[in-house]
């Protein structure tokens, strides 16, 4: 009888304990499908927009071969506002600005560079972004904005990128005659061992002694 009893007690426990708990414990499994399944949807939407954001840039990347600008300049934005956290948003802005240096719009070019310096998550496309950028303030005149950017970089965090930066340095004082500052930019872009080919003939240019005219005979 004393056994009976004693599970008798422990059924009544256990009803107790159910009536006390049953809706925090159900309330908790159903936060726990609430979160699976907000997860999966999640996942769903995720893939989703990679995928639309890659039809779109191959649908940009098409316009590019055809030339089309004015298609390139739509897609374009399109990436940028419905994709704009995508790879695919920074390489569309990218390409748009190269259509706007082929027409001729500079300004509009540095616009949609400087934009994507802040506003690309990827350190390697920020350095690209920045080197185009001070290539046309090279071609436009802006020798001391270009070699403003240039000085604000970490260099400590822009390896594979040293050597360019350093050619364009060589260029831009190239292009503002101060030409021993020239020459050490271009050797310490030598010096990396990333050069291109280039950098040295433009060095040996500048150490090219000048050209003397042969004197005239009596």
């Amino acid at each position: 009888m004393a056994i009976y009893d004693t599970e008798e007690e422990q059924v009544e426990q256990l009803k107790k304990w159910w009536d006390e708990n049953s809706s925090s414990l159900i309330a908790g499994v159903i936060a726990a499908i609430v979160a699976v399944i907000g997860w999966n949807l999640w996942q769903d939407h995720s893939l989703q927009q990679r995928v639309q954001a890659s039809d779109t840039y191959q649908q940009l990347l098409d316009a590019v071969n055809q030339n089309d600008s004015l298609a390139i300049d739509a897609l374009a934005g399109k990436l940028s506002s419905e994709h704009a956290s995508t790879t695919y948003a920074d390489f569309a802005a990218l390409h748009k600005a190269k259509i706007k240096v082929d027409s001729g719009d500079l300004d509009g070019a540095k616009a949609i560079l400087q934009q994507q310096m802040q506003d690309t998550r990827s350190d390697n496309l920020a350095h690209v972004a920045r080197l185009r950028l001070v290539q046309l303030m090279l071609a436009s005149g802006q020798h001391e904005q270009g070699l403003e950017l240039i000085a604000a970089i970490d260099r400590s965090k822009a390896e594979g990128f040293l050597a360019r930066y350093d050619e364009l340095e060589g260029d831009l004082y190239v292009a503002m005659d101060r030409l021993d500052e020239a020459r050490n930019a271009y050797q310490n872009a030598i010096r990396s061992g990333q050069a291109s080919p280039l950098t040295q003939f433009k060095l040996d240019d500048l150490t090219v002694p000048a050209f003397q005219p042969a004197a005239s005979q009596p």
